[in-house]
């Protein structure tokens, strides 16, 4: 299966498609004899002693199956859509395996007010979702409906904007790039790369919040007087002369904010003016309320302790 790798050392396949490194795993180990057991749920793995027979494992319909070495590759709790259910952490536990922390990485962090019910963690009679969740602070379920000025954001991409998060009033991290609201909450490059530490001090228990700077190639003192000189134009302009001081200022976001952002950024800072507008600007804060689950993010942080494997 040839493979490129591209920027921060991320193989794939060369023709992109998922499909071929399975195609090209299948093939080899037929080549080799191996025997494929499909749809077949593993109950149980007991350790003998040593010998031929080390690990057996036991399914659920009822075969038994010996090895002399055990590959557990379950992968994480990430997509439960494709079965994935967290019994390799189990297995990997009972076979004296150090467990640490588990928590969605790569993933929507949501600002407070962003969903209907922000905060509130999801509320199942699933063993499954309650064991998963168990002692994980800030889980909001992507299917929980956005609010007005969530509606507002979800489907916007910013480009070429900084992303800062500030931890308990220090900052924690800081990113430049592109930034998505979808609704699930802050994605895109740049907000999945802060959100394994934005998840992590959540679930601790601290306080996050989320700094967009949406002028990062401006410092502020500049930034300001070219507002400042924004201002005066849209003053000065015969079609603004009777216009409310609202209007007028609506006129002078539309000069440095994309349409469809205005809305949600007025909604969100209700006390910016043609004088504070520059500040607003260079730190539109968001208090992150909590993040979306396993159902949707794209790895499961934490696991079993790296300490305990060898890279080979």
């Amino acid at each position: 299966c040839p493979c490129v790798v591209e920027r921060g050392d991320r193989a794939f396949p060369e023709s992109h498609k998922a499909a071929d490194v399975v195609d090209a795993l299948q093939q080899r180990v037929m080549q080799y004899g191996a025997r494929l057991q499909c749809n077949s749920e593993v109950s149980q793995i007991s350790v003998n002693d040593p010998g031929p027979g080390l690990f057996t494992i036991s399914t659920t319909d009822g075969n038994v199956f010996s090895s002399r070495r055990l590959i557990i590759a379950t992968g994480g709790l990430s997509y439960p859509g494709s079965g994935s259910t967290g019994d390799g952490y189990i297995w990997a536990a009972r076979l004296g395996h150090k467990i640490t922390q588990r928590f969605p990485s790569l993933t929507a962090i949501v600002p407070k007010g962003y969903k209907i019910t922000p905060g509130k963690a999801v509320d199942s009679p699933s063993p499954y979702k309650e064991s998963i969740y168990a002692g994980l602070k800030g889980h909001i379920d992507r299917s929980t409906p956005a609010s007005e000025w969530g509606e507002a954001l979800k489907g916007l991409q910013l480009k070429n904007v900084r992303l800062s998060l500030e931890c308990d009033g220090r900052m924690l991290e800081s990113e430049f790039g592109d930034l998505d609201f979808t609704d699930g909450g802050l994605e895109g490059p740049i907000g999945f790369k802060v959100s394994r530490k934005c998840v992590n001090a959540i679930t601790n228990g601290s306080k996050v919040t989320a700094v967009m700077d949406m002028k990062p190639a401006v410092d502020l003192e500049d930034l300001t007087v070219r507002i400042g000189t924004l201002w005066n134009e849209v003053c000065k302009d015969k079609r603004n002369a009777n216009k409310l001081y609202k209007d007028r200022f609506r006129v002078l976001l539309t000069k440095v904010l994309p349409m469809s952002l205005i809305p949600a950024f007025t909604k969100m800072n209700p006390n910016a003016d043609h004088k504070t507008l520059a500040k607003a600007l260079k730190a539109w804060k968001m208090e992150i309320a909590g993040f979306v689950g396993y159902e949707r993010c794209v790895i499961t942080a934490g696991g079993v302790s790296l300490e305990e494997l060898t890279a080979k």
